[in-house]
């Protein structure tokens, strides 16, 4: 086989490894790696305004309010007024929010992380330039992405990119 086919086999398992990570959490808590992201975020850091939130899951602040009007319809949040600056509004996780976080897998990425973490900073370094540079070959650096393993498109104002026979990344509207 040649070497650019095992390559291509790698990626294949890596975004099918986050394909059935994204099927189990959605078939055990009901939820997106995203929304699990926020909703850990806020029972970490008790309640959060959309930008700290933004901040803390590195997505943005529009997709955030998107992602929260969906747990809120479910019932897993809550927004309120700030009591001191009525400007301000702050995500609460309800009791149920709590309940599904509990049913809910660990993250991939935290997974992902904590093996990361464990190697040696060159081995550390040597991945990220590999991967770094295979996205540049899949015309990808210029893609806006957080560091949430999940597949689909984060954010519906993105456009969602897909492979050509070429190998190459083309975007779809």
């Amino acid at each position: 086989m040649a070497r650019h086919e095992d390559v291509l086999i790698a990626l294949r398992r890596i975004i099918r490894a986050t394909d059935m990570y994204s099927r189990r959490l959605s078939k055990q808590a009901g939820l997106t790696a995203p929304q699990l992201l926020i909703l850990q975020a806020i029972r970490n850091n008790g309640e959060m305004t959309m930008g700290e939130i933004a901040s803390e899951v590195s997505l943005s602040q529009a997709t955030v309010t998107t992602i929260l009007d969906r747990l809120e319809k479910r019932e897993l949040t809550t927004r309120q007024r700030g009591d001191t600056d009525k400007r301000r509004v702050y995500a609460k996780l309800t009791r149920e929010g709590m309940n599904i976080l509990e049913r809910a897998p660990t993250p991939l990425q935290e997974e992902f992380m904590e093996r990361f973490e464990q190697l040696a900073e060159w081995e550390q370094t040597l991945i990220l330039s590999s991967l770094q540079r295979v996205a540049s070959m899949m015309d990808a650096e210029t893609i806006d992405a957080s560091p949430v393993l999940d597949v689909g498109a984060i954010d519906r104002h993105q456009p969602t990119v897909e492979l050509n026979a070429q190998g190459s990344a083309k975007q779809q509207k």
